[in-house]
């Protein structure tokens, strides 16, 4: 005899099972009438059905319940069973850890819930596989997108044309690369700031898609996409064709979840380093080391405040940094975020200093390189080029108690010649920590320290104009790192006051051309590194260029991430400028 309490068990987990098994009740058999998807999605940013229990019916696109994965699958309507209203997605994303595979056709019953934006089904309460069928057709779309991309959320989208990789900042982080129709360029680069280049910068963001690795893991191993690209990296500007998965909408951003892997190529090689036209050419090239910092210089003292991590990553750094100076074969060398720490043997100098050679020499201004962590330098060879009279460092005006001052040296060709002036900045960062009243971001494209920069401009070429000169001065080069685009108020200034860029001059930046950068931020291209001439400098110059070795670099590869690499690569996230003169 079955007492009455356990035959209420019994029953009860007979219900269970019964109404999760594929003979349940007729209004979880496959084909009873459903909610369709494209009424949970609607036309709007948000489900009108948020919060209510529906059952769906439709076909699984794409499963990411793996380990790493998000925990559910996208179901999407049969191609037959579509509203024809381009305004309605019709798929969404199903919040579950039961497994399922591609093809096959669920019929479900959970709560529709908007999740940071985007659309799902949880609280899956009743799960009935229906049998199989073809997954649906992609939706063949392009970029500029040709419609609000939330009408095809969790849709199978293919992209007929290739994209642009312009972006890679979260490659190793993340496992994300982000997609553009064509690359993109800094609109403060060739637009005056203000609204129209805000407004462009708007485009720029809104028309952008992220190739995902359909993960959810922080740094993951290995990371993804590199072994698809030349070289084993992907830079920014190779293309990415064949891409047909997922749209997907997760931490704010539409992207791409591949359910095969896209093809990358690369429309140009890696760049060679620019050959010297003649002999009789002096050649100067700028370079920000990106923290440059040795420690104790003694194999020790690491972590550095700024720099490399532990010794590998210092070794690994110097050696790209001395590879890349050496195959650019310069006569002298302009750096910038050098560890400020003095001119003792043990000193980043003096090691950036011997590891080049022994013909090369540096300039030395103890005492007046500032107060900052990091300094300008100038690093020379002695058998091509002499230093003419004493170092000059700018102390007084807004250098005279903070900032990085800028350094100013002479220099005679050993082979004879006029002799020039070569002056190093590294005006203040677009951080905006501290900044406040005209030095907060003002809206119109330049970021935050715009006027500090500014005033940073107006003091350099105060001192160069009351700097003494001789008959047999050719001229002078301003080059550095400016932390300015090329048409913002800093640059301006130095414009106006007589000094021309010498890359933007020969290459002239628009849009859509714009062949030289230094610099690539958040997926937007341009130069933040310059060489200035002056009048009278400007008959002496041959060429001009930036070698882009570095910015279209992943991170992931730099010298802080990646084992050793030959060659120069990512040996500092900014491009040298290297311009070349007959004196």
């Amino acid at each position: 005899m079955i007492r009455p309490f356990l035959a209420v068990f019994i029953a009860v987990v007979g219900l269970f099972f019964w109404t999760a098994s594929p003979t349940a009740p007729a209004a979880q058999k496959c084909g009873s009438p459903a909610t369709a998807i494209h009424q949970i999605q609607g036309s709007g940013s948000h489900s009108p059905l948020a919060g209510q229990t529906v059952s769906i019916e439709g076909i699984v696109t794409y499963t990411s319940g793996h380990r790493d994965g998000f925990n559910g699958f996208y179901l999407q309507q049969a191609d037959t069973e579509t509203d024809n209203d381009p305004t309605t997605s019709e798929a969404l994303f199903v919040y579950t850890r039961r497994k399922t595979s591609p093809g096959q056709r669920l019929r479900l019953t959970g709560v529709v819930k908007e999740f940071h934006d985007l659309t799902e089904l949880v609280n899956v309460s009743q799960l009935t596989v229906c049998g199989r069928e073809p997954v649906p057709k992609p939706i063949d779309i392009t970029l500029p997108w040709p419609q609000p991309p939330e009408s095809l959320e969790n849709m199978r989208v293919s992209f007929g044309t290739p994209l642009t990789v312009i972006e890679h900042h979260n490659l190793a982080r993340y496992g994300e690369l982000t997609l553009a129709s064509e690359d993109q360029i800094m609109p403060t680069e060739y637009l005056t700031p203000g609204v129209h280049a805000v407004q462009q910068k708007l485009r720029n963001l809104e028309h952008r898609v992220l190739l995902d690795d359909g993960k959810s893991t922080l740094n993951p191993t290995p990371v993804p996409w590199l072994e698809l690209g030349e070289n084993n990296t992907v830079r920014a500007g190779d293309q990415v064709a064949g891409l047909i998965g997922i749209l997907d909408y997760r931490f704010g951003q539409w992207r791409v979840q591949p359910d095969r892997k896209p093809g990358l190529s690369r429309p140009a090689p890696r760049p060679d380093a620019p050959q010297k036209t003649a002999v009789d050419v002096v050649r100067i090239m700028a370079l920000n080391l990106q923290n440059y910092f040795n420690g104790d210089g003694e194999n020790g003292g690491f972590p550095t405040p700024r720099g490399a991590k532990n010794p590998n990553a210092h070794n690994h750094q110097l050696r790209r940094l001395t590879t890349a100076i050496s195959l650019a074969t310069p006569d002298i060398v302009a750096v910038t975020e050098l560890e400020n720490d003095g001119y003792g043997p043990q000193s980043s100098l003096v090691q950036l200093t011997r590891a080049l050679g022994p013909a090369w020499r540096f300039i030395k201004t103890p005492d007046r390189d500032g107060t900052d962590a990091i300094r300008t330098a100038l690093l020379f060879r002695n058998d091509r080029v002499r230093p003419e009279g004493r170092a000059l460092r700018l102390n007084k005006d807004i250098y005279q108690h903070r900032g990085r001052p800028p350094l100013a040296q002479t220099f005679t060709p050993m082979a004879g010649g006029k002799s020039f002036r070569v002056v190093v900045p590294h005006l203040k960062s677009k951080s905006c920590r501290n900044a406040h009243g005209p030095d907060s971001d003002q809206r119109d494209g330049q970021g935050c320290f715009s006027a500090y920069r500014t005033h940073e401009a107006q003091a350099i070429t105060r001192w160069l104009a009351d700097l003494s000169t001789t008959e047999n001065l050719a001229g002078t080069l301003i080059t550095g790192d400016l932390n300015s685009y090329a048409q913002e108020t800093p640059v301006d200034t130095f414009r106006r006051a007589g000094f021309t860029s010498l890359v933007h001059h020969a290459h002239p930046c628009r849009p859509g051309d714009c062949r030289y950068h230094s610099y690539r931020y958040r997926g937007e291209k341009g130069s933040l590194d310059y060489a200035l001439a002056n009048q009278a400098l400007m008959a002496h110059v041959v060429s001009a260029y930036i070698w882009n070795i570095n910015a279209d670099e992943p991170r992931a590869l730099d010298y802080q991430s990646a084992p050793d690499r030959e060659g120069p690569w990512r040996a500092s996230d900014h491009n040298p400028v290297i311009t070349d003169f007959r004196l």
